[in-house]
């Protein structure tokens, strides 16, 4: 049977290449803007010891949707029904889009998830009470997750900047994509609903990565 099937697909390799070449693309994740919460922050949120409940699994291992929302409160606005993510981190990070720096009336700095060194704070509303974070709100930079195997198999290292293609009507590509590469990670290309929407990008499309 094993036999069979090698030479079944090396048939179907010669018949149409294309077909089986499907190695160099990665499918896109559209991320809206959300909120990673401290265990101090959920405490003062929603009430000492409260435990945020799984709505749905993401693609990234051990991480979840919550069902859970929060307001987010800036200088000059508000933005309800912030979606929560899980599991709880060390510290709080509120990833938003572009246009809501507008509206919340704080700085867009781009970053990658964890860095938030010198970004502007915003107060976060629950049921429960209120909290301020001095920092943590950022624009997340567009990244893809990979293990080092898909690393190796790609040619590219932890912390790489490129380029990728988008595929249909409104194809087009993005550079100043970071490689971020770890030992636990799911295989896709994290964009924003902004970024998805000007190039008419759906979940479940496949990209590939242009050097």
């Amino acid at each position: 049977m094993e036999d069979y099937e090698v030479i079944l697909n090396a048939i179907m390799a010669h018949l149409n290449p294309e077909a089986v070449k499907t190695e160099d693309v990665i499918p896109v994740g559209i991320s809206n803007r959300h909120i990673h919460l401290s265990q101090a922050a959920v405490d003062k949120l929603f009430g000492c010891g409260y435990q945020l409940t799984k709505l749905k699994d993401l693609s990234q291992p051990g991480q979840y949707a919550c069902k859970e929302c929060v307001t987010i409160c800036g200088p000059k606005g508000v933005i309800e029904k912030v979606r929560i993510l899980g599991p709880v981190r060390t510290e709080t990070q509120v990833e938003i889009l572009q246009s809501d720096t507008f509206k919340l009336g704080v700085k867009g700095f781009l970053r990658l998830s964890g860095n938030l060194a010198n970004t502007p704070g915003i107060t976060i509303i629950g049921p429960n009470g209120s909290f301020e974070i001095p920092f943590g709100v950022i624009v997340a930079k567009r990244h893809i997750h990979m293990l080092p195997s898909d690393a190796t198999r790609f040619g590219v290292d932890d912390g790489a900047v490129v380029s990728i293609e988008f595929e249909g009507e409104r194809g087009g590509s993005l550079n100043n994509v970071v490689i971020r590469v770890t030992a636990n990670s799911g295989l896709e290309c994290h964009i924003d609903t902004e970024e998805a929407n000007a190039l008419g990008v759906k979940p479940g499309t496949k990209i590939k990565i242009r050097k």
